[in-house]
């Protein structure tokens, strides 16, 4: 069930090309001097993290900056920040934000509605969880089924800041929440990968076999359930 607070890639979204594209676009808030124009004037970015990912909750923030936010130099797509960064700039918009909010959905939910609606329900939820209900809302690449104005931004959190500190919200709280698990359920290398389908996480999943966290409808967590673990471990 969602919290506040199918078939996947086996990697981490995001291959060369598109990581030399994103590092070309600017992130302004040239979408939201726009929109304000227009006469709104509670403004949602909304973005989600780990929606590849073969372990854990896809986590969804929904963030309303002010007109003028101070302390957000550098903000742009999380995954083109360092975890340092990504720590310093959350811990800012926080400060600074109107309004923020995250939502999980979990593993068990994703394998009953498949990635796509869960994705959108955490998205939904968020937007839902705010204080102060948001007149427009800027997506990436996805829209909702909310009665709310919406502008479907692809590769949004490079371009909209309101999208970009969702993206660092969403980023921040799963990574600290897969650095929790993993000291739960040593062996699998959780703060490490973060539950991407990296080599040593399918290593593990081969030598230990998937815990009831990982997400049982994506391919190669089905596959290494249909197969006896062969306790070998893996390297720390």
């Amino acid at each position: 069930m969602p919290r506040s607070s199918s078939t996947a890639s086996t990697r981490k979204p995001g291959n060369g090309a598109k990581q030399r594209l994103l590092r070309t676009l600017v992130c302004t808030d040239a979408q939201e001097q726009a929109l304000r124009a227009q006469g709104y004037c509670c403004i949602a970015g909304v973005d989600e993290v780990g929606r590849g990912a073969l372990f854990g909750p896809v986590v969804a923030a929904a963030v309303v900056l002010p007109q003028q936010p101070d302390g957000l130099h550098g903000l742009r797509d999380s995954k083109q920040l360092t975890q340092r960064e990504r720590e310093r700039l959350d811990a800012a918009i926080r400060s600074v934000a109107r309004g923020v909010s995250v939502v999980e959905v979990d593993a068990a939910t994703i394998d009953d509605i498949n990635i796509y609606q869960a994705t959108r329900q955490a998205m939904t939820q968020a937007v839902l969880a705010l204080e102060t209900p948001p007149d427009h809302l800027l997506i990436d690449a996805m829209r909702l089924d909310l009665p709310c104005p919406q502008t479907s931004l692809i590769h949004g959190d490079a371009l909209s800041l309101s999208i970009a500190a969702a993206s660092v919200v969403a980023k921040v709280y799963r990574d600290r929440l897969m650095e929790q698990l993993d000291r739960l359920h040593p062996g699998y290398g959780l703060a490490a990968h973060k539950g991407y389908g990296t080599a040593r996480h399918l290593q593990a999943l081969r030598a230990l076999g998937p815990l009831p966290l990982h997400r049982h409808s994506f391919a190669p967590v089905r596959l290494a359930a249909a197969a006896p673990a062969t306790g070998n471990g893996i390297p720390a």
